[in-house]
């Protein structure tokens, strides 16, 4: 077998047997009477293409030739989506047009489809001829046109053997700068997604651009504080930025309405977290976020809402995100309530904590404050006022 990679779930089709004992199994060249099973054994079935014992064969023999050889490594994004919405026949009816075009692309004899969405092809060119080769062969294994396609494919390149000894390793290396490329690509949609959502929440609420941005600064500190991972910070950051996303639902003469709310209006004003939650999940790298915005408005208690969740059922980071939020608000002029001093902010969210707000959170909360020159800490005796508030009734 061969050695496991960093994850092998992905690259199960190097889970077989060893490359190199390809040498003892190999083919005789074709022959008149035996081309037909021949052509079988290396076409896959429903592509025509070489398949991964043709490409296993073919990299040996480039390695044992010394030939100065380009190999690619391809990787379909966006393929199990489509084949999830479209069915199983859509899909492989994709990956034969698409097999078709790699192959016209980069020739018969040099396309292999050696798993479920993955190609490869090797070639004996110039480097700069064969990178160019190689950015054609990624156009020609995406579908649809310009910003509105469904499938692209991510890839890695190794140029042999110069980069690598031998094909195992010359497989990692390609699987490993193939998957580098793809997270870098995923991280840059990533963004692309979250600064357009906060543009348009921006253009529709242009006051909420700095308390998203503090917001979200203040829940990284307490997050990180709470000895929180830094992944789920992220997560929690992202959640915390974006928390008022689902108000680009709820009509302005409710949401800047001075006075209280009637129970047409806290409906739409409850809706908005739920809203924000449909948001985001749209965007499958922001779906933790979507878990905290749901939640950022539930209770110590269980007396908030979408869910009347309470206590530690409530999501961590939806619990960090609604004390911070809170604190911010009450630190602002808003059409429903003046602004408070620091110092009496920071007291009314520890007269709240333990009902409103976790008391690990509050006291997490006065601590990043307490170190970033807001008010001294608030002892946890100390009176109340209103019910504190967050940035929505």
């Amino acid at each position: 077998m061969l050695p496991d990679l960093p994850d092998t779930r992905r690259r199960r089709w190097l889970d077989s047997p060893s490359l190199s004992s390809c040498r003892a199994s190999r083919l005789p060249s074709p022959t008149r009477s035996g081309s037909s099973s021949l052509c079988t054994t290396h076409s896959g079935e429903l592509t025509g293409i070489g398949n991964r014992r043709r490409f296993t064969r073919d990299l040996e023999r480039a390695f044992d030739d010394a030939a100065d050889v380009t190999l690619a490594l391809f990787d379909l994004d966006g393929f199990k989506l489509y084949n999830d919405t479209y069915g199983h026949p859509a899909g492989d009816a994709l990956l034969v047009r698409i097999a078709a075009r790699f192959a016209a692309v980069v020739g018969p004899d040099r396309a292999y489809r050696i798993g479920g969405d993955e190609f490869c092809t090797l070639l004996p060119l110039a480097p700069d001829v064969a990178e160019r080769l190689v950015e054609l062969a990624a156009e020609s294994l995406a579908e649809g046109e310009g910003g509105g396609r469904t499938v692209t494919s991510s890839h890695g390149v190794g140029r042999l053997p110069h980069d690598a000894p031998d094909a195992i390793s010359a497989l990692k290396l390609v699987d490993e700068r193939m998957y580098r490329r793809k997270a870098e690509r995923s991280e840059l949609a990533d963004r692309q997604a979250r600064t357009a959502l906060l543009q348009v929440l921006s253009e529709r609420e242009p006051h909420l651009h700095d308390h998203m941005h503090d917001v979200a600064a203040l829940a990284r500190g307490v997050a990180r504080r709470l000895g929180i991972d830094e992944q789920e910070v992220r997560h929690i950051e992202r959640g915390a930025e974006l928390h008022d996303i689902g108000k680009m639902a709820i009509p302005d003469e409710v949401l800047n309405k001075p006075g209280p709310l009637d129970p047409d209006e806290w409906t739409f004003i409850r809706e908005h977290t739920v809203i924000g939650e449909r948001i985001l999940r749209a965007v499958p790298a922001f779906e933790p976020a979507a878990t905290i915005v749901r939640a950022s408005h539930e209770r110590w208690d269980g007396h908030g809402y979408p869910d009347g969740l309470a206590g530690a059922r409530i999501p961590l980071g939806a619990r960090i995100v609604a004390a911070c939020d809170a604190y911010l608000a009450m630190r602002e002029d808003r059409c429903y309530a003046g602004k408070l001093s620091a110092f009496d902010a920071t007291r009314e969210l520890v007269r709240c904590s333990g009902t409103q707000f976790g008391r690990a959170v509050v006291d997490a909360l006065q601590a990043e404050l307490a170190e970033t020159g807001s008010p001294q800490t608030v002892p946890s005796w100390a009176p109340g006022g209103p019910v504190a508030r967050s940035s929505l009734p």
